[in-house]
């Protein structure tokens, strides 16, 4: 793993959303009875036209373990808040773009709401992350104009890194990742990702472009990390793949509305076997589709929740 710094900070102007703040000031985190164990997922459910589907009920829903229908226990469909950590590709072939990327995540952040904290950070040949987590958009959208660049992209320690900035927090817990070109540089490997983001229950979004740059010698076309789009369907996030800058911001708001948007399912399993259990969820309505965690580890000793 590299050298792991802070960010500076600068005040900037605010930036406020009132009517998407007042839309959850009495959103609560889903709770359980203490020492039941409750294996969580957060659905997000379109259409065909790929449109947010709201208002669905706990009867529209099937969740299988295993592929073995289970008997839903929680069901909510309320915001839930979010800790996200913000993760960008700050590499060498980013130079051209890094402002419009830094336009597109203030986007994400200004759209965070008064419960939601997050953390900024940025890898190349090394990893930083902004001092603490924060709903403070101000100060948020300020550390992404103070993000640095540099060579090489150390993806996967970038995603390990952002797990431990994510550790002891309750509540859901995301990581949001940016990058335009493959993994060049880290130590931790894709398997370890996915297992770490599984066991420690992360949603992770991850949003990749395909980008030129001019590398000294000549022009090169890059394409994002394959394996960024298994991870986020592994996780239950989405993966977004860009061959225009100009779609930037359009997605880094489209997840965070999709951050907002999501359904609470909640089961009791029925075996605790400390294996690595399937998960899949449906729509029982014809042309809407769910998207949700694929697996989950049946431990006996921790609870989902």
């Amino acid at each position: 793993m590299g050298v792991v710094s802070r960010l500076r900070w600068r005040p900037i102007a605010c930036v406020v959303l009132a009517a998407a703040a007042a839309a959850v000031a009495s959103a609560q985190a889903p709770t359980f009875k203490a020492g039941t164990n409750v294996v969580s997922l957060f659905a997000t459910v379109t259409d065909a036209e790929q449109r947010l589907v709201p208002n669905l009920t706990k009867d529209d829903f099937e969740v299988l373990d295993n592929d073995k229908a289970q008997t839903l226990v929680f069901f909510q469909n309320e915001t839930q808040p979010i800790t996200v950590v913000v993760m960008l590709d700050t590499s060498a072939s980013m130079t051209a773009t890094l402002d419009l990327l830094k336009e597109g995540a203030e986007q994400f952040v200004i759209r965070l709401l008064p419960e939601d904290k997050a953390k900024v950070g940025a890898f190349n040949d090394k990893i930083q992350f902004s001092s603490r987590f924060t709903s403070d958009r101000d100060e948020l959208a300020a550390d992404i104009k103070d993000l640095d660049y540099g060579n090489a992209t150390k993806l996967y320690d970038a995603l390990d890194a952002s797990f431990d900035e994510l550790k002891g927090i309750e509540g859901r817990r995301v990581v949001l990742v940016f990058t335009d070109g493959d993994d060049t540089y880290s130590h931790a490997s894709l398997g370890k990702v996915i297992e770490r983001a599984r066991a420690e229950e992360v949603m992770v979004y991850a949003i990749g472009l395909e980008s030129t740059f001019f590398n000294g010698a000549r022009m090169e076309r890059t394409k994002p990390d394959g394996g960024l789009k298994k991870l986020a369907e592994e996780t239950g996030g989405g993966y977004f793949e860009l061959k225009r800058t100009n779609d930037l911001a359009p997605t880094f708001t489209r997840v965070a509305y999709e951050l907002h948007s999501q359904y609470v399912l909640g089961f009791t399993p029925q075996v605790l076997d400390g294996r690595v259990h399937k998960l899949a969820v449906r729509v029982k309505q014809p042309g809407m589709t769910a998207r949700a965690r694929r697996s989950y580890l049946a431990a006996a000793e921790k609870s989902s929740m």
